[in-house]
């Protein structure tokens, strides 16, 4: 096959959706929103052209215009990227989760939602509502942070170890109960990764209480965190309901996504054996063993 030029690549390429790419750029690099005077200096387009194609964004919800005139990116993208398949096996995480999602919420009466990593926060990218009389909600398109929060901690137990030292380094205090010192969250997310769930305290807001376990893909890699958040006071055979349920929907969805997950024959003409699909501590742990 000839391979096409640099040159010619060049000349294929679409000026207004290279400069569009740039916008969303620059909108993902500025969570806290952009204005159009910022736009116009990244793009290097006249005021009017970066306004029309702020607004023709905005009417497909592809970018969202505050009050005050900033520009932030859009939920419409929340819904691109959960059907983006993140390996070469192909699965629609949002159309999976969802049904486990209204299931856990109607079983336990409170809101549950599911959680991705998105650069140094964690992204909400699919809830349910609760029923109760005291069921708190979380929408779609909410960033946490990372080190504050059950869905958080699950993300970053499991986040590559220079990751986890990066995150280290930026410990916010939300609320008494926020974990700030990088060795008592050492310690954190190691019990997180034996237990395989986590619990957050208050810690990211006052009164409030969740359990979240995590999701996992057919290669055995943590891709997603479902969470219940509860308000404090609740006796701990509820808190042990909320923790069983979160759990077993994690696994559900987790098995779901595995069963959409075509398989993918192991290519390794040395080895007596085939290579094992998951390289988890427990599979490891067992390999040793035999």
């Amino acid at each position: 096959m000839t391979d096409i030029s640099e040159d010619a690549a060049q000349k294929y390429r679409i000026p207004v959706i290279e400069q569009m790419v740039e916008v969303f750029a620059l909108l993902e690099r500025t969570p806290e929103g952009a204005t159009i005077r910022d736009v116009v200096k990244a793009v290097k387009l006249s005021r009017t052209t970066v306004y029309r194609m702020l607004n023709t964004l905005s009417a497909y919800d592809f970018v969202h215009r505050s009050p005050a005139g900033s520009y932030t990116l859009g939920r419409r993208l929340l819904t691109l990227a959960a059907h983006v398949a993140p390996t070469v096996a192909s699965y629609d995480l949002l159309a999976i989760a969802q049904p486990h999602l209204n299931k856990i919420s109607e079983f336990l009466g409170e809101g549950s939602k599911l959680t991705v990593p998105s650069g140094d926060n964690i992204l909400v990218v699919a809830s349910a509502q609760g029923h109760g009389q005291y069921a708190l909600s979380a929408t779609a398109g909410q960033r946490l942070p990372f080190h504050a929060g059950a869905a958080g901690k699950i993300l970053l137990a499991f986040s590559l170890h220079e990751d986890i030292e990066r995150r280290l380094t930026k410990l916010e205090r939300y609320t008494n109960q926020t974990i700030t010192d990088p060795k008592k969250m050492l310690e954190e997310l190691a019990l997180i990764r034996r237990q395989n769930w986590a619990r957050d305290m208050g810690e990211q807001m006052s009164g409030v209480h969740a359990i979240a376990a995590p999701v996992r893909d057919y290669q055995d890699a943590v891709i997603a965190a479902v969470s219940v958040p509860f308000v404090t006071g609740v006796d701990e055979k509820r808190v042990a309901d909320i923790r069983q349920a979160v759990i077993a929907a994690a696994q559900s969805i987790t098995a779901d996504i595995r069963s959409a997950t075509p398989e993918i024959p192991s290519v390794n003409p040395v080895a007596e054996k085939p290579v094992p699909k998951s390289t988890s501590p427990k599979t490891i742990a067992k390999s040793k063993q035999r």
